[in-house]
């Protein structure tokens, strides 16, 4: 492993319309010493062309990858683990956009701070009329915290390439598609991991109802069962337990109130922050 370096791993499927505005964001990260490693999950649009674009620019710093099949998230990103070459690990969405300092902050954190294993940071919804607030997270999260919510925004987080070894990668299996960072977040625990969560939104994630209309019965059920074994895993008291029917239930609720809600707990969030500030 190079050290200092940054891997960014990126799995992507039909994001044509924003992969160009995600790349660009890490091109322009004030942090100089990155690589960007892109795994392209059989779009059915014009996504790895819009990539494979910057290939000029970046030259050795992109690195490529085409699946086959569809592979779903999980595998994608275990393709993309397997070609970095980095000490940290930074994950990022084809559709979001990072900050331009974020791995900076990052960076400096985990070397200021050898007891975290991993590094999140909060995240600033947005669509296309701009920013909505800013979601907030705890600043160090304990095991108890993803009884109720996830302990770190995935597609924040900046983790020591050793973590993603030492467990293995992400979990590929049908039943936590659309869960695998629920899964990974109760392994990192059941290894004694620590994370912290810089409390400033470095990270846009673009975000609609139509996010929230992605998230059916099926990948709901899912959740509830990782949540069940993450529970007995952990050794979470029994009081805990009706917590696991919480993704069913959120999963009935219309995408339209979702997304409102959300929307609400964003600014309320952001008020408050600036009321502190």
């Amino acid at each position: 492993m190079v050290p200092g370096r940054v891997s960014v791993i990126m799995g992507v499927y039909n994001c044509s319309s924003t992969v160009e505005e995600a790349v660009r964001s890490i091109v322009n990260q004030t942090y100089p010493d990155w690589e960007l490693v892109v795994c392209d999950d059989c779009s059915k649009d014009d996504t790895a062309q819009k990539v494979l674009a910057f290939a000029g620019e970046l030259g050795g710093k992109l690195i490529f990858l085409q699946n086959e099949k569809n592979l779903m998230l999980a595998a994608t990103l275990n393709r993309c683990l397997e070609h970095v070459s980095g000490e940290f690990v930074a994950r990022m969405d084809g559709d979001d956009i990072s900050l331009p300092d974020r791995f900076e902050k990052q960076v400096a954190f985990l070397n200021a701070h050898p007891e975290y294993e991993l590094v999140g940071t909060l995240m600033a919804p947005f669509d296309e009329t701009g920013r909505k607030g800013t979601r907030a997270m705890p600043e160090e999260p304990d095991k108890y915290r993803i009884r109720t919510n996830t302990p770190f925004a995935h597609a924040t987080v900046m983790a020591r390439s050793r973590m993603f070894k030492a467990l293995g990668g992400y979990r590929v299996s049908p039943e936590i598609t659309r869960c695998e960072d629920v899964d990974l977040w109760f392994r990192f625990f059941e290894a004694g991991y620590r994370g912290y969560n810089i409390q400033e939104a470095l990270y846009l994630v673009r975000e609609d109802s139509k996010n929230f209309s992605r998230r059916n019965i099926r990948h709901a059920l899912n959740t509830s069962r990782v949540l069940k074994r993450g529970f007995k895993a952990l050794k979470f008291p029994l009081k805990y337990y009706p917590y696991i029917l919480k993704p069913v239930a959120c999963a009935v609720i219309p995408p339209s109130w979702m997304a409102g809600y959300h929307k609400k707990a964003d600014s309320k969030s952001e008020k408050g922050r600036d009321a502190n500030a």
